[in-house]
């Protein structure tokens, strides 16, 4: 039995993908366009869901960089408008140790110079995972952050879209 496609919504998935590099300055970068990419989506600076955007970006690059860095190789950020949340994925080339998710989280003694960066992902994440880099080697940190009111936004964007090429909803 196949479904009616009138009967559900369509919904124009969002996605924004760049390589950078492995350096502090290229983890800066990715944070400050992915907060620029939401803006144009419609979710201004300063928000609740631009903020922890920022937040989870900042942090999972800085991994990358600190941790997941391969001479020569980049590292990826993709952030995606997705029914109901902006989906986080950074991904480096990396084997070996990483991260196993968020049950495995541990807090960091108190005079610890690091270790504090998944936790603030975990406290900020709707929901948060690491899988393996298709194709390998590597792996992928994916993050979610849940959009209040994503429906009107999603609106919002499409008929801002549709004006821009000389269409009317």
């Amino acid at each position: 039995m196949t479904a009616d496609p009138t009967s559900q919504p369509l919904f124009t998935v969002r996605v924004f993908s760049q390589r950078f590099s492995s350096t502090p300055r290229g983890a800066r970068l990715a944070r400050h366009l992915a907060v620029a990419q939401l803006d144009v989506w419609g979710i201004p600076h300063g928000t609740h869901v631009s903020e922890a955007v920022a937040l989870i970006v900042g942090e999972l690059a800085a991994n990358a960089v600190t941790h997941g860095r391969v001479a020569g190789r980049d590292f990826e950020l993709k952030v995606a408008l997705i029914p109901g949340s902006v989906r986080i994925e950074v991904t480096d080339t990396r084997t070996g140790c990483r991260p196993l998710g968020p049950d495995t989280v541990r807090p960091p003694l108190p005079l610890d110079e690091r270790g504090r960066g998944l936790m603030l992902v975990d406290a900020v994440a709707a929901r948060w995972e690491v899988v393996d880099r298709e194709p390998p080697p590597g792996k992928t940190v994916r993050a979610e952050v849940d959009v209040p009111q994503w429906r009107s936004l999603h609106r919002r964007a499409a008929a801002r879209a549709d004006a821009s090429v000389g269409r009317v909803p």
